[in-house]
């Protein structure tokens, strides 16, 4: 947690917990060759009394030398505009203050005094609330910047330590209303497991969370490893096929006993999937917000059955939409930004063929173009499942590739008549937001191919064909 040269600011409440952190970390501090200062977050909800456990924390860093960090924030105000529950806006408005410290190089690290029993209390909250495996993990004891040297020590044990030196500490009044969950669990729950049911059942709890968040970690690494293989991210913008997320283990990473694999093959490729998909979220979620396991199972079957074109919004901003075999997933605010604006992804390149072949990078649709010049009466055969060969003695050039435009029309080889390519993409469900940046190669302005159709007719290599100009798409 600590290491020498270490700027440590020890976020002292006044309370008891806190004040003792203070006071074992000054013990040490030679030991561990660390620099100590006292940091003080005043929330404001409790009046005079938080400005006199500010004065307190204040008085107590001066008596000891060190210096004094303190900012405050009327988060009664702050929870009510962001209509956000108070103990929560609470606890942001803190952590923001203690990750401003340690950016602007104040603090190299921020230490907290929760203990065993605040430990235990959240994971009996999260247990309360319903949670899955990340949850039971409970309070990290590392987690950036932020440590928590005391998470394996009771609360009781530091009471005797303070009064042991004679230290006075403060209290604070709202940890005793029951009308809180916390308090709750505090005063009525946790006494009555331990009178009634296990005696160790904080360090049970404990425990639990311990071996939880192990667990967790080893799964989450697997999960972020199939999403680095999976998901194409650019912009903000995280692409993945539909197949990719629904993938089970590979039979490298886990052999499964005879018998067992359809049952085990199901319950991995969901519990693979749920991972991949908080974290994909994780990655583009412009702000704050809480995604269920609901939400995510929402995703899950929108994957499944959702039509291409549709989308599903998620808090933090998200939205996720459907293209075809794909998901895309990007923050609202990008996406109302690509709705408004039709072809954003406008671009135009020239092809005037100086040789025989020729490679175009269009980084607006993601994508490489490799256009060449055959001999078609000799290669005909081994071209003859491409079908985009374009007969070369009937284009002009140079050719321009450029994305589709409202008003463009083709008549694809087979048709009888041309078409406005805007129905042609209906017709083949290509999503509004798809088919922005769809590629089209022109030739004297006029469309002689588009992507995901046959060339055009007029311009397509038949019987009387000497060299035609075969073309090739991959991704980037």
């Amino acid at each position: 947690m600590l290491r020498p040269g270490d700027r440590v600011g020890v976020a002292v409440s006044g309370g008891a917990d806190s004040v003792a952190l203070l006071l074992l970390l000054l013990e040490l501090r030679k030991k561990l060759g660390i620099v100590l200062s006292v940091v003080h977050f005043n929330h404001k909800l409790r009046g005079k009394a938080s400005d006199a456990d500010e004065k307190f924390v204040a008085k107590l860093a001066a008596h000891e030398g060190l210096e004094f960090h303190s900012a405050s924030v009327y988060v009664a105000k702050k929870a009510k505009d962001e209509r956000a529950n108070l103990e929560d806006a609470a606890r942001r408005a803190r952590y923001d203050y203690f990750r401003s410290l340690a950016e602007s190089g104040i603090c190299t690290k921020i230490a907290v005094a929760h203990t065993a029993d605040d430990q235990a209390e959240t994971v009996l909250a999260h247990l309360l609330r319903g949670t899955g495996l990340a949850g039971l993990g409970g309070i990290h004891p590392v987690a950036e910047s932020v440590v928590r040297p005391l998470l394996g020590v009771r609360r009781g044990e530091l009471r005797r330590f303070l009064r042991a030196l004679k230290q006075t500490w403060r209290e604070d009044a709202t940890n005793r209303d029951t009308k809180r969950m916390r308090a709750r669990i505090r005063k009525k729950l946790l006494p009555l497991l331990q009178k009634q049911f296990q005696p160790a059942i904080v360090e049970h709890l404990a425990t639990l969370a311990e071996l939880a968040r192990g667990d967790e970690a080893f799964l989450d690494a697997l999960a972020e490893a199939r999403v680095r293989l999976a998901v194409q991210e650019k912009h903000g913008i995280a692409r993945i096929f539909v197949h990719d997320l629904f993938q089970s283990w590979g039979k490298k990473e886990f052999s499964t006993p005879t018998g067992t694999e359809d049952k085990d093959t199901t319950h991995n490729r969901k519990s693979l999937s749920t991972r991949m998909v908080r974290h994909i979220i994780a990655n583009v979620k412009p702000r704050a917000g809480q995604l269920s396991a609901k939400h995510v199972e929402a995703v899950l079957e929108f994957a499944r059955g959702g039509r291409s074109g549709a989308s599903l919004s998620l808090p933090g901003g998200v939205q996720v939409r459907k293209e075809r075999d794909e998901l895309i997933f990007l923050a609202v605010d990008l996406a109302k930004k690509t709705s408004s604006c039709p072809n954003q992804h406008a671009y135009e390149y020239k092809i005037g063929f100086a040789t025989g072949e020729e490679e175009v990078r269009v980084t607006e649709a993601g994508c490489v173009f490799r256009l060449r010049v055959i001999d078609w009466p000799r290669k005909r055969g081994e071209t003859s499942k491409e079908g985009a060969v374009l007969d070369r003695e009937r284009l002009r050039f140079p050719l321009m590739l450029r994305n589709w435009q409202p008003g463009d029309r083709l008549r694809p080889l087979g048709h009888r008549s041309a078409h406005k390519l805007k129905r042609l993409l209906n017709e083949k469900h290509v999503s509004r937001w798809e088919r922005d940046g769809w590629p089209v190669l022109t030739s004297g302005g006029v469309l002689v191919w588009a992507r995901g159709f046959p060339v055009a007719a007029e311009f397509a290599a038949n019987e009387r064909t000497q060299a035609g100009i075969v073309i090739a798409e991959e991704r980037i």
